[in-house]
């Protein structure tokens, strides 16, 4: 029997998972994280994963990771010194950025804190035109100088991006020799290697955020692949922002292809889950100790994006141009707010009940957990409606203080707005809820997307507490809760495919292209995907190469990005690429132009090494108890009392009624009243509303508020 195991490092806890290959056996732990060393974390949860499977770490055939280490120095400002060359008359790039904002009319509005200070930031004689011809020779004689100022800086990092070379990148691979063969203790990132693609901004952006992290993501790695392979556990493979893993060595070439590791991973988990249980339509819906995310499944194929930015104002994660640092490597398409069960409810100047962005975190943690947290959290306002069992360990040793929860809730909210703890919990949920409610419209309604044609997947720690809530606020028919929420999202590292994408500017029309040119480049990129995955130990038959492009109309300012035939290019398939393109047109901005001349402006190919699948699964580990109750608030009733089940002892078959409460060692669920759920032969369990629970919403509004039925 062979076991894979995924570790999954969140704000607040590390999860690790692992699972079965044969029979899709689970074994999970949930353990505070470490954030001043966050291996300590790791390897205390993989600990007492295999201690709870009575697994030796020999028979662990894969090690899957995601990291938050790359977003966190973005977010915290805590890269390494980075150093950055451009073609000369071109040093401001970095600190020019594009024009776009926002917000309009903000005029104050301020781009994020620049990663490499002017005095970093060098010219280097030379000149390639918009054709890719030369028009000034490299002048090597100044390289020297280059490196010199490199020393005496004490960089650890230096970024090269230099006009066109995506054309033509003989300046910037001979100044990248020189540089890296003058320097070897120091990582060089080469634009044309990091990011072939017009638009060089976003790809001076790019290489710089990758050398800009490069130094501390290689210290952490280091340190947890010695950690590890101590214990005798297999080679490290990290979770790309992708939704596929990669190996050490492939991650440290493109640190940026690993922004969004964590969150990535548990929308490859609800795809698999999808494809199981036979739901092609899936909402995914995480929701965290930090964070609440948001993605779209549609038709089984998970939603992907390189129109991403990273460190914009306040410090947060965002999809709005100009806010950020922009990274175009393809990123699973995410909608992330700042809600989680450690995000700290407060009251702004004007008396408004605010909650979030700021989060407790893992230390001290929600003041429920008694490790210290005086400030009032969604875990602590669950606590106070009853969600959480004050006498059941939460992830296996901590347990809930609701007398603490009630003070800090007390004194930071419900005393400022003269209400009761237990109404004032109501009211953090409420505006937590709406939060939430926000990601979910971004990722479907804002798409073109119906909700009412998609079920939602909950998970993370907190996602099934708050999931049927949210269905009922957008009409979404049901709610999955998959084998071991909780660590949901570590499952998908553990499902996970091997993956890294390349791109390349193509730019011409497509109606007049030709073929044998595009042809040409493609199989040249397909060479560099197969040896890749040649050189990670895939084997031939498991070599999956998908083909994309970039397309827009003349004048559009961005692309559209359009699946591809395989085989050899042809007048017919540039045809099919054509009608495919004003269908996406369509469906994305509800109109499309046939007679509009077509532009392709980039080539993707995603180079896949498929593993063999896995199936989750959770039998019930031990017969059905007896019955319990304890009372929980909800806003259609009060308080009132709710049956108390413990999931490891749910049975295939299984009716539940709501109001309801599901307990397990990694999270807990709820079903309001006029909830249904039904254990499927694979322990999902699937929640519906009533006719009273579906009915609740009407023209955006909800039928009760909290206020009025609030004790």
């Amino acid at each position: 029997m062979t076991w894979r195991i995924g570790i999954d490092i969140g704000g607040t806890f590390t999860d690790v998972a692992l699972i079965q290959q044969e029979g899709g056996r689970l074994a999970v732990a949930k353990v505070p994280s470490t954030p001043g060393h966050l291996a300590d974390g790791v390897l205390a949860g993989v600990h007492a994963a295999l201690a709870r499977g009575a697994i030796e770490p020999s028979a662990v055939s894969l090690m899957s990771h995601a990291t938050t280490v790359v977003t966190n120095a973005l977010l915290e400002q805590k890269g390494g010194r980075t150093g950055f060359i451009a073609t000369r008359g071109f040093r401001d790039l970095l600190e020019l950025r594009r024009s776009s904002k926002a917000d309009l009319y903000d005029l104050f509005q301020d781009g994020p804190s620049l990663l490499v200070p002017r005095c970093w930031c060098w010219e280097i004689t030379g000149r390639i035109d918009a054709q890719g011809d030369v028009v000034t020779p490299l002048a090597e004689d100044e390289i020297p100088a280059l490196v010199a100022a490199i020393r005496d800086a004490k960089l650890e990092a230096v970024a090269v991006s230099l006009l066109f070379s995506f054309l033509n990148d003989d300046h910037e691979r001979r100044l990248g020799a020189a540089l890296r063969a003058a320097l070897p203790d120091v990582p060089v990132f080469l634009s044309c290697e990091v990011l072939p693609e017009i638009r060089e901004f976003e790809r001076a952006s790019t290489t710089s955020v990758c050398a800009y992290v490069a130094p501390l993501l290689r210290s952490y790695l280091a340190q947890l692949e010695a950690a590890t392979a101590a214990i005798g556990l297999p080679k490290l493979h990290v979770m790309g922002s992708n939704g596929g893993i990669l190996d050490v060595a492939e991650c440290l070439r493109i640190p940026a292809a690993v922004v969004e590791s964590g969150p990535a991973a548990g929308v490859v988990a609800a795809a698999l889950a999808g494809r199981q249980i036979g739901l092609p339509n899936l909402i995914s819906f995480d929701m965290g100790g930090t964070t609440a995310k948001a993605s779209v499944i549609a038709d089984g194929e998970i939603a992907v994006t390189a129109d991403y930015e990273v460190g914009g104002a306040g410090n947060a994660k965002r999809w709005m141009h100009g806010t950020g640092h922009p990274i175009r490597v393809p990123v699973v398409d995410l909608a992330e707010v700042s809600a989680g069960g450690g995000s700290i409810a407060w009251i702004d100047a004007g008396g408004a009940l605010k909650v979030g962005p700021h989060s407790a975190g893992a230390d001290p943690g929600p003041a429920c957990y008694g490790r210290g947290g005086t400030r009032p959290t969604v875990t602590d306002a669950n606590a106070v409606l009853g969600y959480l069992d004050p006498d059941a360990p939460l992830g296996g040793d901590l347990r809930i203080d609701r007398a603490a929860a009630e003070a800090a809730i007390a004194r930071h909210v419900a005393d400022p707005l003269g209400l009761s703890p237990l109404a004032a919990a109501a009211r953090i949920v409420e505006v937590v809820n709406a939060n939430m409610v926000e990601a979910l419209r971004i990722v479907s309604i804002e798409r073109g997307l119906d909700p009412a044609e998609f079920h939602l997947i909950a998970f993370g720690g907190a996602g099934p507490m708050h999931a049927a809530f949210l269905a009922a606020e957008l009409g979404i028919p049901g709610v999955v809760l998959p084998p071991a929420p909780g660590a949901f999202s570590a499952l998908g590292l553990v499902a996970s495919d091997l993956r890294r994408d390349y791109s390349r500017t193509f730019y011409a029309d497509l109606g007049s292209l030709d073929p044998a040119a595009l042809d040409a480049t493609i199989v040249a990129m397909e060479d560099d995907g197969r040896a890749m995955l040649e050189a990670t130990g895939i084997a031939p038959d498991r070599q999956v190469l998908q083909r994309a492009a970039d397309l827009r109309y003349p004048r559009q300012a961005y692309e559209l990005t359009v699946p591809m035939d395989a085989g050899p290019v042809t007048r017919e398939s540039l045809d099919r690429l054509m009608q495919a393109f004003h269908q996406k047109h369509a469906q994305t901005y509800g109109h499309a132009n046939p007679q509009e001349r077509v532009q392709m402006v980039n080539l993707r190919l995603g180079a896949t090494g498929r593993l063999p699948p896995v199936r989750l699964a959770q039998p019930p580990a031990a017969a059905r108890g007896p019955a319990r109750t304890r009372p929980a608030w909800f806003p259609e009733t009060g308080l009132t009392p709710a049956i108390v089940l413990r999931r490891e002892t749910l049975q295939p078959h299984q009716r539940i009624a709501g109001p309801a409460i599901i307990d397990a060692l990694d999270c807990t669920a709820i079903l309001p009243p006029g909830w249904t759920g039904e254990v499927d032969p694979h322990g999902f369990v699937h929640l519906k509303p009533g006719a009273r629970a579906a009915g609740r919403r009407e023209h955006g509004t909800a039928a009760h508020t909290v206020g009025e039925r609030t004790p």
